[in-house]
């Protein structure tokens, strides 16, 4: 039986990391660092959801140095970094921040982010996404992870929300200056 669609309704967007933020790659410097490749398109999603009233946040098992950057860089409401009981950690992310699990969405990539996926309002997965998380996803994008699909998740619940691409966007239209501030 399908759940009923709350995208419209939805106050807080979470991300897995790898695999969703970015490609799943993990590379690692000469010094045994390591690195993420984050694309720009999400740090404008984050940017855009912030401008129509929409928290967001990261929810990772894996906790790494270039993603707390990469999550304080954007202003994310939310960062839960190495939480591997990640239905727990939701749980206490809806508590500390006074919002109900069906007032939230999340995008995840593997079997580990189910049975959060589950849990709240709108589950999302992108398109190279393991199987099972194909099938408990609410909605799946076209995107592959680390290919812009926080970009996607943002424009997919604004337009829940009745808002074209342009009215999502009208904020950033002939204004530089609110350009760089999404951008960053």
């Amino acid at each position: 039986m399908p759940r009923p669609d709350l995208r419209d309704q939805i106050e807080l967007v979470l991300f897995d990391v790898d695999g969703v933020l970015t490609d799943g790659t993990l590379l690692i410097g000469p010094e045994g660092e390591a690195l993420k490749p984050f694309n720009v398109r999400d740090g404008v999603a984050i940017g855009l959801l912030r401008q129509h009233g929409i928290k967001s946040g990261v929810l990772s098992a894996k906790s790494s140095q270039p993603l707390m950057t990469r999550a304080t860089q954007l202003g994310m409401d939310v960062i839960k970094i190495g939480f591997s009981r990640k239905l727990e950690a939701i749980q206490q992310i809806a508590e500390e921040q006074g919002i109900a699990a069906d007032r939230i969405a999340f995008a995840g990539d593997d079997v580990i982010d189910i049975p959060v996926m589950r849990e709240v309002a709108a589950a999302y997965a992108p398109a190279d996404a393991h199987p099972l998380v194909l099938d408990a996803a609410d909605y799946v994008t076209t995107t592959e992870g680390g290919r812009g699909v926080a970009r996607e998740i943002a424009e997919d619940l604004l337009s829940a929300r009745g808002f074209d691409l342009a009215g999502m966007y009208a904020h950033m239209l002939g204004d530089d200056e609110a350009l760089r501030r999404i951008v960053q």
